[in-house]
């Protein structure tokens, strides 16, 4: 599978991977591991679903569904995908983090559904999620 330097983000199908595979890294030279690569692709489709969802909704609902607490004022000019790389570098959590992570954000998103995942939210609550997982994987 060869891989273009003109996409920001890996797209990788849940069918390809093997029980074993989230802990290897995707491309021979990179350190980072593929479970990375699946929770950037996992958000990133989340968050085309909520532009989707906001831009069929009407305006006094669309304002609803974007006013959360997670919301900084600017929007974060680094990619899901290079954050949670930098994340993975400098705290070296295990693959296993990301994963109960990514639990964290579907539980959290279903036991609010007036939340959703976007631009202004994501980077804070990605690094609140694998902080939390963190500490439950890590120290017990």
């Amino acid at each position: 599978m060869a891989s273009s330097s003109s996409s920001s983000s890996l797209t990788i199908s849940p069918r390809k991977l093997r029980y074993d595979l989230y802990s290897y890294s995707y491309q021979e030279d990179s350190n980072t591991p593929l479970v990375i690569n699946v929770l950037s692709s996992l958000i990133e489709r989340n968050m085309a679903r909520t532009k989707r969802i906001v831009k069929n909704c009407s305006r006094s609902l669309s304002k609803a569904i974007s006013a959360n607490i997670f919301d900084c004022r600017e929007i974060p000019d680094m990619t899901i995908q290079s954050y949670l790389e930098r994340i993975f570098r400098y705290t070296r959590a295990g693959p296993s983090v990301y994963v109960v992570a990514y639990v964290y954000i579907d539980r959290f998103c279903q036991n609010n559904p007036g939340f959703r995942i976007n631009a202004r939210n994501v980077h804070r609550l990605l690094i609140t999620t694998i902080m939390v997982a963190s500490k439950y994987v890590e120290d017990m």
